[in-house]
């Protein structure tokens, strides 16, 4: 009888250490070539919070990154991986992001990839919701936090010592870091100076470390299938102008509900509360956020790392966000702000605010769409051919 107890507990042991002691480089043999490619719509938590399928697109110049949160995953035919799939101009979008990734979650993740970045051409979709007062909160950042991507913070000494310090204490403030028992001591040791801390911890960091670069390629080696897509050969050869008409068409096909151009699936869910938001977000602003400093941090590890980033700024649905009441300046502030922010680093902006009323530019209060695709599109590709952007 305990022999039948005890023999799969045994099994599932020996299967374990063996997982753990087979050699990572021994493992990456098994991932399929194929499964960057398959990754680049995909959408898949695994990649965002991993490191091989981010090394090898960033090893391949023919991917060229977005950077984003939940906008992302709005398919529709005018989104970069569907419209550049018909209209092929020499490069491939890679979608990296999800809600609740905002500066600090992408800072890491930058981190981590920083000695590919030099030269590297990214696009980065800032959302301005991220600029809350107290900025990334518990509920948005553990589901997206890398425990992976935060020990090999924690291990590289190519980023600036100062900015290193910035993003493990704030991390430190999160109870998903908080409960991880190596990861918080490591942090503490280095952010307080305490090097026999560090000494004492370090072993049993990568041992931990080891353990979840193989869980990140036993991972990869599975198959990424990805959202549904929507892909139209109708956009194939078409002008900007052509594409901007159609793009409305089609939104304004999905919004006949409401007199916010909002997608009629979106507004049904929100149509119930409707009434009892009229005016509540009175005294709002984006323009004063701890979100500012991550995003800084986010900024200065592009920097030095060399990277060619070229940065989004979409604007919100205008007429949604009058009838709550949040004030034209707290918005006009943020896009001020933010812009200002990027360009000190030197780096390309495609600003978009402007099109807060533009019907259809928008699928939803926040999430571009439709019309809105169409101006990123015309902004990466002009971005991938010079280097500039001048699309606004």
């Amino acid at each position: 009888m305990k022999k039948r107890f005890f023999g799969p507990i045994i099994l599932a042991f020996v299967l374990f250490v063996g997982a753990i002691a087979v050699p990572a480089s021994w493992l990456t043999r098994f991932i399929p070539e194929k499964r960057v490619e398959e990754s680049a719509a995909a959408l898949n938590p695994n990649m965002f919070q991993g490191l091989y399928l981010q090394n090898k697109m960033f090893e391949d110049s023919k991917y060229l990154p977005i950077f984003g949160s939940s906008e992302l995953s709005r398919l529709d035919e005018f989104h970069p991986s569907n419209y550049f799939q018909v209209n092929n101009q020499g490069f491939t979008p890679y979608l990296v992001g999800k809600g609740g990734d905002q500066s600090l979650i992408h800072a890491v993740n930058f981190a981590a990839h920083y000695q590919q970045l030099k030269g590297k051409k990214l696009v980065f979709i800032v959302s301005p919701q991220w600029f809350i007062k107290k900025g990334s909160d518990e509920q948005h950042f553990a589901p997206n936090f890398s425990s992976l991507q935060a020990l090999d913070l924690a291990f590289n000494n190519q980023i600036d010592p100062a900015v290193k310090k910035n993003m493990m204490k704030r991390m430190l403030r999160f109870k998903v870091v908080q409960h991880d028992a190596v990861l918080s001591e490591l942090y503490k040791g280095m952010v307080n100076g305490q090097s026999w801390k560090v000494k004492a911890v370090m072993p049993a960091a990568k041992a931990y470390y080891s353990l979840l670069e193989k869980k990140d390629l036993y991972y990869s080696m599975g198959e990424n299938k990805g959202p549904e897509r929507t892909i139209s050969e109708n956009l194939k050869g078409k002008s900007w102008s052509e594409l901007k008409t159609a793009a409305a068409q089609l939104g304004e096909r999905s919004s006949k509900s409401n007199p916010f151009y909002i997608d009629d699936a979106s507004y049904k869910k929100i149509k119930k509360k409707v009434k009892r938001v009229k005016g509540i977000n009175k005294g709002r602003t984006y323009a004063k956020s701890v979100e500012y400093h991550d995003f800084e941090d986010m900024l200065d590890i592009l920097k030095d790392a060399g990277a060619e980033p070229m940065f989004v700024v979409i604007p919100v649905n205008g007429k949604w966000y009058d009838y709550t009441g949040f004030p034209k300046k707290g918005r006009t502030d943020y896009y001020k702000k933010v812009t200002k922010q990027i360009k000190a680093k030197g780096f390309q902006v495609a600003d978009l605010s402007g099109h807060e009323y533009d019907p259809y530019f928008m699928k939803d209060t926040i999430h571009i769409a439709w019309k809105g695709w169409v101006y990123v599109d015309k902004a990466m590709e002009q971005f991938y051919k010079t280097g500039k952007v001048t699309v606004h």
